[in-house]
């Protein structure tokens, strides 16, 4: 079984919970994933299934979005509201403070990971430590937030829901703790609820009951999406018959007999090679010809 099944990730699971429903549901033992999502967050984990790992290391698009609800005027050392309070305050910021405040946070910026992170340091993870106790200097790290947005803000609650376009590696609780600390009111996420991952949309995942019905079923196989899917942003380029046998027994094309003739083509460039409807692989653009970069 080899494709790509997203899953809504339900509350109170980890990623391995997932991925281990998911071995015993397919039969597949051979499974991946594109990023985990803690055990208290909702929604899109994409599983690579049999030789789609393959592609777990070239993943082109590592952005996601997420959709996070948050409350002023606590703080917590998880910086969620699973974490024990180690600060309250009063708070009294409108909907038009935080629209102004949550300007800074838009473009590049640094980011100090939560000691309650997989983050490892000196071949140790955070939250291990953090279990413990400790707490340890971490480095900040630059992440891109690509779009902020408040969609929502009760005044009377001191609570709202953000929306965050953001690069790999960015911490939601970590952004609400920071426009908490610019506050001055201190914040923590309340619910997360990741809406994008790798290209993959809430609207093509399937919930883990559907996932078992399918599997129930013998239609799992039917439902998951292609190796190729993961590749979208790469151009196509279609060979023919001749070329398509080439190119899976290894063999390099040259460019000026596809339809890249003429064009012009930028050396390491990657493109989706395919046979008819088939996708065969990636090719890389090298000196005039095009190489196997990887196979599935």
């Amino acid at each position: 079984m080899n494709g790509v099944l997203v899953v809504d990730k339900p509350a109170g699971f980890t990623s391995f919970d997932v991925v281990a429903v998911i071995r015993r549901l397919s039969g597949q033992r051979k499974i991946g994933h594109t990023g985990t999502l803690d055990p208290n967050a909702t929604g899109v984990l994409p599983l690579l299934l049999g030789n789609t790992t393959k592609a777990q290391d070239i993943v082109p698009n590592h952005d996601k979005e997420y959709v996070a609800d948050f409350r002023l005027g606590l703080k917590t050392d998880t910086l969620d509201i699973w974490g024990k309070v180690v600060c309250e305050k009063q708070s009294n910021a409108s909907g038009e403070e935080i629209k102004k405040i949550i300007k800074k946070y838009k473009g590049e910026i640094e980011q100090i990971p939560p000691m309650f992170s997989a983050v490892s340091v000196n071949g140790q993870r955070l939250y291990d430590l953090a279990r413990q106790g400790k707490e340890i200097e971490r480095k900040a790290r630059k992440v891109t937030i690509y779009e902020l947005e408040l969609l929502s803000f009760d005044e009377e609650k001191q609570s709202g829901t953000l929306r965050v376009k953001c690069s790999r590696g960015t911490y939601i609780r970590t952004l609400i703790d920071d426009i908490g600390a610019e506050l001055g009111t201190g914040a923590v996420m309340t619910a997360l609820n990741r809406t994008m991952a790798c290209g993959f949309m809430l609207g093509d995942s399937l919930g883990l009951d559907e996932i078992k019905k399918l599997a129930e079923k013998g239609e799992l196989e039917q439902s998951l999406l292609s190796t190729e899917s993961i590749f979208t942003a790469y151009p196509e380029l279609y060979v023919s018959e001749a070329q398509s046998k080439r190119f899976k027994n290894g063999g390099a094309l040259d460019i000026e007999r596809t339809s890249l003739r003429g064009k012009s083509v930028t050396d390491g460039g990657l493109l989706r090679v395919k046979g008819g409807a088939d996708f065969l692989g990636l090719g890389i653009i090298k000196c005039g010809e095009i190489k196997i970069y990887k196979m599935f």
